[in-house]
């Protein structure tokens, strides 16, 4: 499949509409009139496009359907489209692949986001500079408003992702996102959640492609009234991610194809990642050794080993950066290379332990003991590393 032509701007005349703000609902008879009269007349006072609203219902058994068909019927750019099955994210995939609008916009029906950071949102992708927006709760900048323990949800969640998927973005469960077009058409087929991992799924896919995520912080203030169940969508969350995690590891996460023809390629898969890495690995481990061996009649096993860890830690990370994780440039050098040695420190204290045991165990130990014991333990300090480098080192 050819990749994603070049990021066109949307033109700036049109008479259909440029946006397309879906607003997904299920069982909001309360909130829905008064939010989408509310956004429909911050988008007619604010945004000098045609747009369009579309009410994405899915399956409500409340009076939200007949309150949806109303407000269809009354307000010119608003449309009405229902759902016989329930899911967020199968709300979303309906309207977004139903629209012919350039940019595709998500809101909650609470309109938690304050309504100024919509232009802002949407104006990457209209300009043709990024290929999906998402608002964000903890950027600098942004302000919030909500209770302790959904503070601690949404952080929590972020945090993981960060450390298990090696995500770039801050946030990916603000209701508050746009893409464009042409990529919703190719990156829609490629998820799979039809829930509330569906925001997180597509962000994953498009980050790894390659394709630019732009980030804008936001104002937020929690919903009082939120029926979210908070255990279910957090343990539908984590299946979802140790689904993602698997494809990841086996190299099958779909992204071909949605490379932008004027962009380099996508990220080195995890597959790669680790090849390479044991490569630099190996011969890391090689040098260590030969090195402790060298200097091991003179200055003994401990500074040996240390020095030995050392050399070798500065030599590891600067290859793991040009090699495995394709960094090129000054810009961060000095950063990773202190965060190498923290994580040297640690091999330090897996390897210099590992000596101090056997000498307390068996302190006659033979030198190839000692050499068998090192190479255990920098198995263990190799495998601790690479986790270390790819999710808090060379992070995106």
């Amino acid at each position: 499949m050819n990749g994603l032509p070049q990021r066109v701007p949307v033109r700036a005349h049109q008479s259909e509409p440029v946006l397309d703000v879906v607003v997904p609902v299920f069982n909001e008879e309360a909130d829905l009139e008064p939010s989408v009269r509310r956004l429909h007349t911050h988008l007619r006072e604010t945004l000098p496009y045609p747009f369009r609203i579309t009410i994405a219902d899915n399956a409500s058994t409340d009076q939200t359907p007949q309150i949806a068909a109303r407000l269809a019927a009354e307000l010119q750019e608003a449309e009405w489209l229902r759902l016989s099955e329930k899911g967020r994210g199968r709300a979303l995939r309906a309207a977004w692949s139903l629209s012919p609008a350039p940019v595709l916009v998500y809101v909650d029906v609470d309109l938690s986001t304050e309504l100024t950071a919509l232009l802002p949102l949407v104006a990457p992708l209209i300009s043709g500079h990024s290929d999906i927006a998402i608002g964000t709760r903890l950027a600098p900048g942004s302000r919030v408003v909500r209770g302790p323990k959904r503070e601690i949800t949404s952080r929590c969640y972020n945090a993981l992702l960060r450390s298990t998927l090696a995500v770039g973005f801050s946030d990916a469960q603000c209701g508050f996102k746009a893409i464009r077009r042409d990529v919703a058409a190719r990156l829609l087929p490629l998820v799979q959640d039809n829930g509330w991992f569906f925001d997180t799924e597509l962000l994953v896919i498009a980050e790894r492609a390659g394709l630019r995520i732009h980030e804008v912080p936001v104002d937020w203030v929690d919903d009082p009234d939120s029926r979210v169940d908070l255990l279910a969508t957090a343990l539908a969350d984590l299946r979802g991610i140790a689904r993602i995690g698997g494809a990841l590891v086996r190299g099958t996460l779909p992204h071909a194809g949605l490379r932008r023809t004027d962009s380099a390629g996508p990220p080195d898969g995890l597959t790669t990642q680790l090849a390479r890495f044991a490569a630099v690995g190996a011969v890391s481990t090689l040098g260590h050794l030969l090195l402790y061996a060298a200097l091991r009649p003179a200055a003994g096993g401990q500074v040996a080993n240390a020095i030995a860890l050392l050399v070798c830690a500065v030599a590891n990370t600067a290859a793991n950066r040009r090699f495995t994780f394709g960094l090129r440039g000054s810009s961060g050098v000095l950063r990773h290379q202190v965060r190498g040695l923290v994580v040297f420190l640690i091999g330090l204290i897996l390897t210099s332990g590992s000596l101090a045991a056997l000498h307390h165990v068996a302190p006659a130990a033979a030198h190839s003991t000692e050499l068998i014991a090192l190479l255990v333990a920098n198995l263990v300090a190799t495998l601790l590393r690479f986790l270390l480098l790819r999710a808090w080192v060379f992070r995106a």
